[in-house]
Protein backbone atom coordinates (compact mmCIF):
# COMPACT_ATOMS: atom_id res chain seq x y z
CA UNK A 1 0.00 0.00 0.00
CA UNK A 2 2.63 2.43 1.12
CA UNK A 3 5.35 1.52 -2.23
CA UNK A 4 5.94 4.22 -4.50
CA UNK A 5 3.53 6.72 -2.13
CA UNK A 6 5.37 10.18 -0.56
CA UNK A 7 4.46 10.01 3.25
CA UNK A 8 4.80 12.94 5.64
CA UNK A 9 5.24 12.66 9.31
CA UNK A 10 5.16 15.75 11.29
CA UNK A 11 7.43 15.89 14.72
CA UNK A 12 9.27 13.51 12.57
CA UNK A 13 12.48 13.39 14.69
CA UNK A 14 10.73 12.26 18.34
CA UNK A 15 11.15 8.48 19.08
CA UNK A 16 8.16 7.35 17.06
CA UNK A 17 9.26 9.05 14.30
CA UNK A 18 12.42 7.23 14.25
CA UNK A 19 11.11 4.32 14.59
CA UNK A 20 8.48 4.65 11.68
CA UNK A 21 11.40 5.67 9.41
CA UNK A 22 12.94 2.43 9.79
CA UNK A 23 10.14 0.32 9.64
CA UNK A 24 8.61 1.46 7.08
CA UNK A 25 12.04 0.89 4.96
CA UNK A 26 12.20 -2.54 6.11
CA UNK A 27 8.82 -3.25 4.74
CA UNK A 28 7.89 -0.73 2.32
CA UNK A 29 9.70 0.92 -0.63
CA UNK A 30 8.39 3.93 -0.67
CA UNK A 31 8.90 7.01 -3.36
CA UNK A 32 9.37 9.96 -0.08
CA UNK A 33 9.66 10.06 3.37
CA UNK A 34 9.40 13.62 4.62
CA UNK A 35 10.56 14.63 7.80
CA UNK A 36 8.55 18.05 8.99
CA UNK A 37 9.42 19.29 12.22
CA UNK A 38 10.48 22.36 13.63
CA UNK A 39 14.31 21.77 15.27
CA UNK A 40 17.01 22.01 13.16
CA UNK A 41 19.44 20.32 15.11
CA UNK A 42 17.32 17.22 15.71
CA UNK A 43 17.06 17.15 12.25
CA UNK A 44 20.84 17.32 12.09
CA UNK A 45 21.08 14.55 14.35
CA UNK A 46 18.53 11.72 13.04
CA UNK A 47 19.40 12.63 9.02
CA UNK A 48 22.91 12.03 10.55
CA UNK A 49 21.72 8.45 12.11
CA UNK A 50 20.06 7.51 9.41
CA UNK A 51 22.83 7.96 6.56
CA UNK A 52 25.17 5.54 8.81
CA UNK A 53 22.29 2.93 9.05
CA UNK A 54 19.90 3.57 5.53
CA UNK A 55 21.36 1.87 2.07
CA UNK A 56 22.28 4.89 -0.10
CA UNK A 57 19.55 4.28 -2.16
CA UNK A 58 16.99 4.14 0.69
CA UNK A 59 18.61 6.95 2.20
CA UNK A 60 17.92 9.44 -0.51
CA UNK A 61 14.24 9.02 -0.23
CA UNK A 62 14.36 10.92 2.91
CA UNK A 63 13.43 14.51 3.10
CA UNK A 64 13.99 17.34 6.20
CA UNK A 65 11.53 19.55 6.41
CA UNK A 66 11.48 22.59 8.53
CA UNK A 67 8.23 23.71 9.75
CA UNK A 68 5.56 23.96 12.45
CA UNK A 69 2.21 22.58 12.62
CA UNK A 70 1.28 26.43 13.43
CA UNK A 71 2.28 27.53 10.04
CA UNK A 72 -0.29 26.69 7.78
CA UNK A 73 1.59 28.44 4.81
CA UNK A 74 4.30 25.94 5.49
CA UNK A 75 2.26 23.27 5.76
CA UNK A 76 0.29 23.84 2.62
CA UNK A 77 3.95 23.83 1.00
CA UNK A 78 5.18 21.18 2.68
CA UNK A 79 2.05 19.09 1.72
CA UNK A 80 2.59 18.98 -2.00
CA UNK A 81 2.04 15.64 -3.62
CA UNK A 82 2.13 14.14 -0.62
CA UNK A 83 0.09 10.88 -0.17
CA UNK A 84 -0.09 10.22 3.17
CA UNK A 85 0.47 12.08 6.78
CA UNK A 86 1.30 10.41 9.84
CA UNK A 87 0.37 13.23 12.54
CA UNK A 88 3.04 13.12 15.33
CA UNK A 89 3.93 16.79 16.77
CA UNK A 90 2.61 17.96 19.80
CA UNK A 91 3.35 19.55 23.02
CA UNK A 92 3.66 16.31 24.86
CA UNK A 93 4.99 17.37 28.55
CA UNK A 94 2.03 17.70 31.19
CA UNK A 95 3.97 20.72 33.35
CA UNK A 96 5.01 22.62 30.43
CA UNK A 97 1.43 22.56 28.70
CA UNK A 98 0.04 23.80 32.13
CA UNK A 99 2.97 26.35 32.39
CA UNK A 100 2.10 27.31 29.05
CA UNK A 101 -1.42 26.77 27.95
CA UNK A 102 -1.90 29.17 25.06
CA UNK A 103 1.27 27.94 23.46
CA UNK A 104 -0.36 23.90 24.23
CA UNK A 105 -3.24 25.26 22.39
CA UNK A 106 -1.62 26.77 19.31
CA UNK A 107 0.45 23.62 18.60
CA UNK A 108 -2.09 21.13 19.47
CA UNK A 109 -5.48 22.42 18.58
CA UNK A 110 -4.54 25.18 15.77
CA UNK A 111 -1.95 23.04 14.86
CA UNK A 112 -4.54 20.08 13.86
CA UNK A 113 -6.84 22.38 12.39
CA UNK A 114 -3.88 23.66 9.90
CA UNK A 115 -3.20 19.61 9.00
CA UNK A 116 -7.01 19.16 8.57
CA UNK A 117 -7.23 22.10 6.50
CA UNK A 118 -3.71 21.64 4.58
CA UNK A 119 -4.36 17.55 3.90
CA UNK A 120 -8.49 18.33 2.57
CA UNK A 121 -6.82 21.41 -0.13
CA UNK A 122 -3.94 19.49 -0.66
CA UNK A 123 -5.64 16.15 -1.79
CA UNK A 124 -3.85 13.90 0.92
CA UNK A 125 -5.18 10.42 0.35
CA UNK A 126 -5.10 9.52 4.68
CA UNK A 127 -4.49 11.50 7.83
CA UNK A 128 -3.33 9.13 10.95
CA UNK A 129 -3.29 11.33 13.53
CA UNK A 130 -1.68 10.08 17.10
CA UNK A 131 -3.41 10.47 20.16
CA UNK A 132 -2.72 9.90 23.76
CA UNK A 133 -4.62 7.92 27.16
CA UNK A 134 -5.07 11.25 28.50
CA UNK A 135 -7.37 12.47 25.96
CA UNK A 136 -9.33 10.04 27.53
CA UNK A 137 -11.53 11.67 30.65
CA UNK A 138 -8.90 14.60 30.73
CA UNK A 139 -7.70 15.88 33.78
CA UNK A 140 -5.27 18.37 32.44
CA UNK A 141 -4.35 20.70 30.14
CA UNK A 142 -1.98 18.32 27.69
CA UNK A 143 -5.41 15.85 27.64
CA UNK A 144 -8.34 18.45 27.09
CA UNK A 145 -6.16 19.63 24.28
CA UNK A 146 -5.47 16.15 22.91
CA UNK A 147 -9.24 15.54 23.07
CA UNK A 148 -9.71 18.28 20.96
CA UNK A 149 -7.78 17.49 18.27
CA UNK A 150 -9.07 13.80 18.07
CA UNK A 151 -12.39 15.49 17.74
CA UNK A 152 -11.11 17.69 14.53
CA UNK A 153 -9.58 14.97 13.36
CA UNK A 154 -12.77 12.80 13.33
CA UNK A 155 -14.91 15.49 12.01
CA UNK A 156 -13.10 16.42 9.29
CA UNK A 157 -14.18 13.19 7.45
CA UNK A 158 -16.93 15.53 7.37
CA UNK A 159 -15.22 17.64 4.86
CA UNK A 160 -14.00 15.08 3.05
CA UNK A 161 -17.52 13.87 1.35
CA UNK A 162 -16.51 10.46 1.61
CA UNK A 163 -13.75 10.96 -1.56
CA UNK A 164 -11.42 13.09 -0.20
CA UNK A 165 -8.92 12.86 2.43
CA UNK A 166 -9.76 9.62 4.98
CA UNK A 167 -8.77 10.78 8.58
CA UNK A 168 -8.74 8.27 11.61
CA UNK A 169 -6.39 8.59 14.69
CA UNK A 170 -4.65 5.49 16.91
CA UNK A 171 -4.20 5.64 20.84
CA UNK A 172 -1.98 4.72 22.80
CA UNK A 173 0.01 5.92 26.12
CA UNK A 174 3.31 5.87 27.61
CA UNK A 175 5.41 3.99 24.83
CA UNK A 176 8.11 1.70 27.04
CA UNK A 177 11.72 3.25 26.72
CA UNK A 178 10.20 6.38 24.87
CA UNK A 179 12.01 9.50 25.63
CA UNK A 180 10.68 11.07 28.64
CA UNK A 181 9.18 7.64 30.27
CA UNK A 182 9.82 6.04 33.38
CA UNK A 183 11.83 3.41 32.40
CA UNK A 184 14.86 5.88 31.23
CA UNK A 185 14.18 7.74 34.19
CA UNK A 186 14.99 4.60 36.71
CA UNK A 187 17.79 3.86 34.40
CA UNK A 188 19.45 7.02 34.91
CA UNK A 189 19.17 6.99 38.50
CA UNK A 190 20.24 3.14 38.82
CA UNK A 191 23.28 4.15 36.63
CA UNK A 192 24.16 6.71 39.14
CA UNK A 193 23.96 4.27 42.20
CA UNK A 194 21.01 4.54 43.95
CA UNK A 195 19.39 1.97 45.34
CA UNK A 196 16.06 3.44 46.32
CA UNK A 197 13.52 4.20 43.57
CA UNK A 198 10.56 7.05 43.41
CA UNK A 199 7.12 5.57 42.84
CA UNK A 200 4.61 8.27 42.94
CA UNK A 201 1.83 6.34 44.15
CA UNK A 202 2.00 2.62 44.84
CA UNK A 203 -1.42 1.69 43.07
CA UNK A 204 -0.39 3.21 39.94
CA UNK A 205 -0.61 0.66 36.68
CA UNK A 206 0.09 1.19 33.27
CA UNK A 207 -0.69 -0.48 29.25
CA UNK A 208 3.19 -1.67 27.91
CA UNK A 209 3.47 -0.51 24.34
CA UNK A 210 6.21 -0.34 22.69
CA UNK A 211 7.67 1.46 19.38
CA UNK A 212 7.53 -1.20 17.16
CA UNK A 213 3.69 -1.90 17.91
CA UNK A 214 2.82 1.58 18.00
CA UNK A 215 4.02 2.08 14.60
CA UNK A 216 2.47 -1.02 13.51
CA UNK A 217 -0.87 0.12 14.49
CA UNK A 218 -0.23 3.18 12.38
CA UNK A 219 0.45 0.74 9.36
CA UNK A 220 -3.12 -1.16 10.31
CA UNK A 221 -4.36 2.43 10.21
CA UNK A 222 -3.21 3.59 7.09
CA UNK A 223 -3.71 0.35 5.60
CA UNK A 224 -7.78 -0.07 6.92
CA UNK A 225 -8.93 3.00 7.73
CA UNK A 226 -12.46 4.26 6.22
CA UNK A 227 -13.17 8.04 7.85
CA UNK A 228 -13.62 8.29 11.65
CA UNK A 229 -11.94 5.58 13.37
CA UNK A 230 -10.11 5.57 16.71
CA UNK A 231 -7.83 2.69 17.16
CA UNK A 232 -6.16 1.17 20.51
CA UNK A 233 -4.05 -1.94 20.32
CA UNK A 234 -4.55 -4.88 22.96
CA UNK A 235 -1.78 -4.34 25.23
CA UNK A 236 -1.17 -6.36 29.20
CA UNK A 237 -0.85 -3.98 32.15
CA UNK A 238 1.82 -3.71 34.50
CA UNK A 239 2.54 -2.51 37.97
CA UNK A 240 4.67 0.68 38.17
CA UNK A 241 6.41 -1.03 41.44
CA UNK A 242 6.85 -4.21 39.65
CA UNK A 243 8.89 -2.01 36.81
CA UNK A 244 10.82 -0.99 39.36
CA UNK A 245 11.36 -3.99 41.27
CA UNK A 246 12.44 -5.63 37.41
CA UNK A 247 14.91 -2.80 36.66
CA UNK A 248 16.32 -3.06 40.61
CA UNK A 249 15.59 -6.31 42.10
CA UNK A 250 16.86 -5.70 45.15
CA UNK A 251 15.90 -1.71 45.22
CA UNK A 252 13.91 0.04 48.23
CA UNK A 253 10.79 2.09 46.75
CA UNK A 254 9.30 5.38 48.43
CA UNK A 255 6.26 6.72 47.28
CA UNK A 256 6.38 10.50 46.68
CA UNK A 257 3.57 11.42 46.05
CA UNK A 258 1.07 11.86 42.78
CA UNK A 259 2.08 14.76 40.42
CA UNK A 260 -0.19 17.10 39.23
CA UNK A 261 -2.29 16.12 36.11
CA UNK A 262 -1.26 12.50 36.73
CA UNK A 263 -3.61 9.57 36.80
CA UNK A 264 -3.30 6.57 38.22
CA UNK A 265 -4.48 4.20 35.77
CA UNK A 266 -4.56 4.46 31.91
CA UNK A 267 -7.63 4.52 30.11
CA UNK A 268 -8.17 4.00 26.84
CA UNK A 269 -11.74 3.08 25.86
CA UNK A 270 -14.74 4.59 28.77
CA UNK A 271 -17.53 3.03 29.33
CA UNK A 272 -19.63 5.87 27.59
CA UNK A 273 -17.43 4.70 24.61
CA UNK A 274 -18.08 1.07 24.91
CA UNK A 275 -21.64 1.53 22.90
CA UNK A 276 -19.63 2.18 20.14
CA UNK A 277 -16.73 0.08 20.26
CA UNK A 278 -15.91 -3.04 18.00
CA UNK A 279 -13.53 -5.53 18.97
CA UNK A 280 -10.78 -7.23 16.67
CA UNK A 281 -8.16 -9.87 17.16
CA UNK A 282 -5.69 -7.73 18.32
CA UNK A 283 -7.10 -4.36 18.60
CA UNK A 284 -10.20 -2.15 19.34
CA UNK A 285 -12.05 0.96 17.00
CA UNK A 286 -14.15 3.27 18.33
CA UNK A 287 -15.97 4.63 15.68
CA UNK A 288 -18.04 7.69 15.31
CA UNK A 289 -21.57 8.93 16.05
CA UNK A 290 -22.49 11.55 13.71
CA UNK A 291 -25.26 11.24 10.60
CA UNK A 292 -22.58 10.95 8.38
CA UNK A 293 -20.82 7.71 9.36
CA UNK A 294 -22.71 4.44 8.60
CA UNK A 295 -21.92 0.92 9.42
CA UNK A 296 -22.32 -0.13 5.66
CA UNK A 297 -20.32 2.19 4.40
CA UNK A 298 -17.07 2.84 6.97
CA UNK A 299 -17.28 -0.39 9.36
CA UNK A 300 -14.16 -2.51 9.37
CA UNK A 301 -15.39 -6.12 8.44
CA UNK A 302 -14.27 -9.20 11.17
CA UNK A 303 -15.36 -7.04 14.55
CA UNK A 304 -18.05 -7.64 17.04
CA UNK A 305 -19.43 -5.03 19.03
CA UNK A 306 -18.31 -4.79 22.87
CA UNK A 307 -21.66 -3.74 24.53
CA UNK A 308 -22.27 -0.95 27.38
CA UNK A 309 -20.00 -0.83 30.71
CA UNK A 310 -16.86 -2.05 28.94
CA UNK A 311 -14.14 0.07 30.18
CA UNK A 312 -10.25 -0.85 29.08
CA UNK A 313 -8.50 0.18 32.00
CA UNK A 314 -4.81 -0.70 32.81
CA UNK A 315 -6.08 -0.78 36.54
CA UNK A 316 -8.37 -3.97 35.13
CA UNK A 317 -7.27 -5.32 32.38
CA UNK A 318 -7.42 -9.36 31.87
CA UNK A 319 -3.67 -9.35 30.33
CA UNK A 320 -0.92 -8.60 32.84
CA UNK A 321 2.88 -8.62 32.99
CA UNK A 322 4.99 -10.02 36.24
CA UNK A 323 8.27 -8.77 37.50
CA UNK A 324 10.19 -11.56 35.13
CA UNK A 325 8.36 -10.62 31.64
CA UNK A 326 8.74 -6.84 32.52
CA UNK A 327 12.75 -8.04 33.17
CA UNK A 328 12.67 -9.83 29.31
CA UNK A 329 10.88 -7.16 28.12
CA UNK A 330 13.05 -4.41 28.85
CA UNK A 331 16.52 -6.31 28.23
CA UNK A 332 14.66 -6.68 24.65
CA UNK A 333 14.77 -2.88 24.35
CA UNK A 334 17.89 -2.11 25.41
Amino acid sequence: MLNDQAILITGGTGSFGQKFIEMIFQRYNPRRVVIYSRDEYKQFMVRAKFQKILPKEKFSKLRFFIGDVRDKERLYRAFKEIDYVIHAAAMKQVPACEYNPFEAIKTNIHGAQNIVDAALDCGVKKVVALSTDKAVNPINLYGGTKLVSDKLFISANAYSGGKGTVFSVVRYGNVAGSRGSVIPFFQELIDKGEQELPITDFRMTRFWITLEEGVELVFKALEESRGGETYISKIPSFKITDLAKAMLPDCSLKEIGIREGEKLHEVMITTDDSRLTYEYEKHYIIYPHFDWWSSERFLTKGGQPIGDGFEYNSATNNEWMNVEELRQKIAELK
